[in-house]
């Protein structure tokens, strides 16, 4: 998944250029071309720091270059390589800057969509991020939506010289990435510049499981069998293997997960098509990129990997930028923490019995240890309680868990032994086999540290959802884990994101993510926040926790709704809460209305975008990551304040923790993460400087409790009412450019 400019054969490295103003050959503003220095790799050194002294480039002026002819002596280049000079950030951010002029001289619509404009807060942006890169420092940076935050982190970035690592929060800001920013950088200013995305490895086919399931009875009905043959034939003419090529393949395709490139069922350099192998290739790519964009849980899939020292999944690199920095904590709990889930068993059973029938080993013996697995699995996990939700699973009640559930416990670890047994007993033994073996030990060390181990730092707990059970062990504080790993680890850490600050402060980020030292800045909005956004605080409110907040924040919201025409989102921090609230407002309205749950997130956002006055009602997973500009969202709606609930075991631990260490855990963890929730949910609507509409908050507790202060000045400067009459002037008033002048919050 690389792209790749032209390249000049005389050159070694690549070309910063920016474009041309006409057809004619006459060059705007400079040239710089990038020579390979010295390697910085020391190579007695091992783990993390040898990484982090990748090598790095060095540049000059492409005009000075004796060598960018091809001409020059040996020497010449030397000495220009003694001598760099680095293009300022305000050379190509700033008024009449490269980037400026290149935009003038013609662009491509497919990855530009707007006309370029000066931004100060983006050149800002790109001189911190560039600064961190030549002094090696850390830095934290929230920039808003409309900031340009990427091309102010990818441009320093590709000067540093320094193979650089980007982590989005998602997937699809990576395709973006690299389908729109990459390119346009490659067109404009590094034709050159060589770029690798990474994914994780399921997200990816394996050649060997479709030639071994080519010719084998194990398709299940007409559409599966004509899904395999488009697959097979894609195979065939893909460069990269990855399943977001599939678009007639279903989400949940339980197909897939039996062709993928899992880790599970890998056997490496011992498999006959590791040449052809689209996880080698990536790699392969990955060792040759100047930029390898991955995801968070790729990136700290590593980390845990390092630490662990087994091994790892990316290349040397020596500084990574994070995109949507206010997701770490969470996803690098998630990978330094331990879970098993009644799933992992099933697979592990699925995986065994495919496998030996696909060798031709599937003798009854070894087909009834597999299946013992399988019923015994489930036995053990039926003893669960049934009701859905997350519970704490402290040392008292694991133990009291397994001395009423012994039998059961011990069945299943001796279902497990008995297989990698039979397995290491056979005559030969396929590497297929030895990794299902390994898997089952694995599963047993990770059943015996949740049951029989009690870490300090560690949170255990149970959750049930659907069919699933899942037992965890979640780190209470990743800060020292994230100190020690990676900011004392490498000397250049980038962090942004449009909700970082907390009262104007980094405070918050800095203690949940252990940053000691770094430099910090919050930037000033791209938007006109109080012409195009009104907030609406409802005077006459029950509080939430009465019993009759329900019915009154139905009538707010129908009214809402019939005032913006649809057009909304209405966003809760439960289930439950969504649900009710859905029921009561679908019969009294006519609009569209959009339930999450009802079908996969993707295809609701498309049918919200794609139908005209819809309503969306949805929890997390819409409060960010959502983008919806223009007309067709103009409402948002909040029903409370998203605090973490209380009881939930991990924010418990958190909590607990704090107070041991005699701190203030509602000031110094909730409100915090509430404040950012709550900025995250209201970004949703004012993605573009021709936006406006309404946002409303229903929990009066933001104008009664002295913490409501620090939400309001964590927001932006929203023109702010308490009526009804001024959300529907403000709404029939789009396209005026009156100024709503903002209103005091609190309660007259």
């Amino acid at each position: 998944m690389e792209r790749r400019g032209p390249v000049r054969k005389q050159e070694r490295g690549y070309v910063i250029v920016t474009a041309r103003t006409d057809g004619s050959s006459k060059r705007v503003g400079g040239f710089l071309t990038k020579r390979a220095a010295k390697s910085a790799i020391d190579h007695s050194e091992t783990g993390v720091r040898r990484a982090a002294k990748a090598a790095e480039r060095q540049y000059v002026p492409f005009e000075e270059d004796p060598t960018a002819s091809g001409t020059a002596p040996e020497d010449a280049l030397e000495a220009r390589a003694a001598q760099p000079a680095k293009p300022s950030m305000r050379e190509v951010f700033g008024p009449d800057g490269f980037l400026e002029k290149c935009m003038k001289g013609g662009f491509d619509r497919s990855t530009v969509t707007s006309d370029y404009e000066y931004r100060l807060a983006q050149l800002e942006m790109a001189e911190l991020v560039h600064d961190a890169f030549e002094t090696h420092h850390h830095a934290i940076v929230e920039a808003g939506t409309g900031t340009g935050k990427t091309l102010a982190y990818l441009l320093p970035a590709i000067c540093s010289g320094r193979r650089v690592v980007i982590s989005t929060a998602t997937k699809s800001l990576q395709e973006q990435l690299y389908q729109k920013d990459i390119p346009f950088l490659q067109k404009h200013f590094a034709p050159n510049l060589k770029v690798a995305v990474m994914k994780g490895r399921s997200n990816f086919l394996c050649r060997a499981k479709v030639h071994q399931l080519a010719d084998q009875p194990v398709l299940k009905g007409m559409d599966e069998i004509d899904a395999f043959r488009q697959i097979r034939d894609w195979a065939k003419l893909t460069e990269t293997g990855d399943r977001a090529e599939l678009t007639f393949l279903p989400d949940e395709s339980d197909l897939w997960t039996r062709i993928d490139a899992r880790r599970d069922t890998c056997t490496g350099k011992k498999c006959s098509d590791f040449n052809q192998c689209f996880l080698t290739a990536m790699q392969q790519r990955a060792r040759e990129a100047d930029l390898i964009i991955v995801n968070h849980h790729l990136f700290f899939a590593d980390l845990a990997l390092k630490q662990d020292d087994f091994g790892s999944i990316l290349p040397e690199y020596s500084a990574v930028v994070f995109d949507e920095a206010h997701e770490m904590e969470d996803v690098a709990s998630d990978y330094f923490g331990r879970q098993i889930s009644n799933y992992r068993f099933e697979e592990l059973a699925r995986d065994a019995d495919q496998t030996l029938r696909l060798l031709h080993l599937g003798t009854p013996s070894l087909l009834r240890k597999t299946q013992r697995i399988r019923e015994r699995s489930r036995s053990f996990f039926e003893l669960f309680p049934p009701r859905d939700g997350r519970f704490s699973f402290t040392r008292n009640e694991r133990e009291g868990f397994l001395e009423q559930n012994r039998e059961a416990y011990d069945s299943l670890v001796t279902s497990l032994k008995s297989m990698e047994t039979e397995f290491a007993g056979l005559a030969t033994k396929p590497e297929e086999l030895t990794r299902i073996a390994r898997r089952s030990f694995e599963l047993r060390q990770e059943l015996s540290f949740l049951f029989e181990s009690n870490e300090k730092n560690f949170v255990y707990w149970f959750e049930r959802r659907n069919k699933g059970v899942f037992l965890t062990a979640t780190p209470i504080d990743v800060s020292q884990i994230l100190r020690e790993r990676l900011f004392e680890q490498f000397d250049t850490v980038i962090l942004t994101s449009a909700t970082l600050t907390v009262g104007g402060r980094f405070d918050y980020i800095r203690q949940r993510l252990g940053i000691d030292h770094a430099k910090d800045r919050a930037l000033p909005p791209e938007f006109d926040f109080p012409n195009q956004a009104l907030l609406y605080l409802p005077r006459q409110m029950p509080d939430v926790r009465d019993a009759g907040f329900a019915a009154k924040a139905a009538d707010e919201i129908v009214k809402l709704l019939e005032l913006s025409q649809g057009r909304a989102f209405c966003l809760f921090t439960s289930y439950s809460q969504m649900n009710d609230l859905f029921e009561r407002v679908r019969t009294r309205v006519g609009f569209p209305l959009l339930l999450q749950g009802t079908a996969p997130r993707s295809v609701l956002l498309e049918r919200f975008k794609n139908t005209e006055s819809a309503v969306l009602f949805a929890t997390a997973s819409f409060w960010q990551g959502v983008d919806v500009p223009g007309e067709q969202l103009s409402c948002v709606i909040v029903d409370r304040l998203p605090f973490a609930v209380p009881s939930d075991p991990i924010v418990a631990a958190r909590v607990r923790a704090l107070q041991d260490d005699g701190r203030n855990p509602f000031a110094e963890f909730q409100v915090p993460q509430a404040v950012l929730a709550l900025k995250q949910g209201f970004g949703r609507l004012i993605r573009a400087k021709t936006d406006r509409g309404v946002l409303a908050l229903l929990d009066t507790r933001l104008q009664r409790m002295p913490y409501g202060k620090i939400f309001l000045e964590s927001l932006p400067r929203y023109g702010t009412t308490h009526e009804l009459a001024d959300v529907a002037r403000f709404l029939k008033k789009r396209e005026s450019s009156e100024r709503l002048g903002a209103r005091s919050a609190s309660p007259a």
